[in-house]
């Protein structure tokens, strides 16, 4: 019998949904319907299986599942909390979901900085990341454990502040919070134990983190294309960013222009078009890469 690789995975939700486009953009055929607990991929040895978020570590640790992907705060979250310790560790980190989690408090309150919280109570669903972050900072303060709706905290007197994750920062702001300092920056992650796989397993799982390094090494990536004076060129080359040795190619006709090639792995910016055109680029083409593979 053919031994498949266990993948954990968010059932649903923002990361649910990002990790499911990483995987098919992997090239892994899937379906997810109803509320079942495990999907098979189909032209994989690989299967899914559908928790909760903050079960995902666990599945990992006890060797329920080989890998998971999960939220980093999630993860830290039960490292500091799992008695007896948490057989589960970053593998590699993916680049979507991100997000931070941050002190907040009241606007127009007396509590700015991280000092001002001695002596207060701190609203939170991360009492393991807050009471290392206040032992750390040497502070005193009360943590007041909640399960959700953390946000309502103050305006309900359960705390002075809270300790909660921040995207966009409209929630706290649509209850009259201000975010006051970060003390975790999150985003999505593949994790593993440190457990030996099986080689069956093992190539299965070789194949998979070549294809997710070649997703999210191409999701910033750029190829660039454009026709350039061969005067320019050195000018050219330097301003193009995270890029290698581009392709140059002469162009028919044109003994002074020739068309260069290249894939850049940082941002490219409309200021990074302008100084090319600056130089003496022109016809820019800037297209988008699917996959890349080294």
């Amino acid at each position: 019998m053919t031994e498949r690789l266990r993948i954990a995975v968010q059932k649903k939700g923002r990361l649910a949904d990002d990790s499911f486009a990483l995987l098919k953009k992997c090239g892994l055929r899937f379906s997810v319907r109803g509320g079942g607990l495990l999907t098979r991929v189909k032209n994989l040895p690989i299967d899914l299986l559908l928790v909760r978020d903050d079960d995902i570590p666990a599945f990992v640790s006890t060797g329920a599942s080989d890998l998971g992907i999960a939220g980093e705060n999630i993860l830290v979250e039960e490292q500091l909390t799992t008695e007896g310790g948490l057989d589960a560790d970053v593998d590699r980190r993916l680049g979507f979901s991100r997000c931070s989690l941050c002190l907040a408090s009241e606007t127009d309150g007396a509590i700015r900085r991280p000092s001002d919280l001695a002596g207060t109570k701190i609203a939170t669903t991360y009492p393991g990341v807050l009471r290392k972050f206040l032992k750390d900072q040497n502070i005193n303060a009360k943590i007041v454990e909640m399960k959700g709706a953390v946000e309502l905290a103050p305006s309900i007197h359960i705390a002075e502040s809270i300790c909660d994750l921040v995207s966009s920062g409209a929630t706290l702001e649509a209850n009259g919070l201000s975010a006051f300092e970060t003390i975790l920056n999150s985003e999505a992650v593949l994790i593993k134990s440190a457990r030996k796989l099986s080689p069956a397993k093992q190539d299965i799982y070789d194949k998979l983190v070549r294809r997710i390094d070649g997703v999210t090494a191409s999701s910033d990536s750029k190829y660039i294309m454009l026709n350039a004076p061969k005067s320019a060129l050195a000018d050219i080359t330097a301003i193009l960013p995270g890029a290698d040795a581009p392709t140059v190619i002469p162009l028919a006709g044109q003994d002074d222009m020739v068309a260069v090639q290249a894939v850049c792995t940082e941002n490219v910016f409309w200021e990074t078009l302008e100084q090319l055109k600056a130089k003496g680029a022109r016809s820019i083409l800037v297209l988008p890469i699917e996959k890349m593979m080294a």
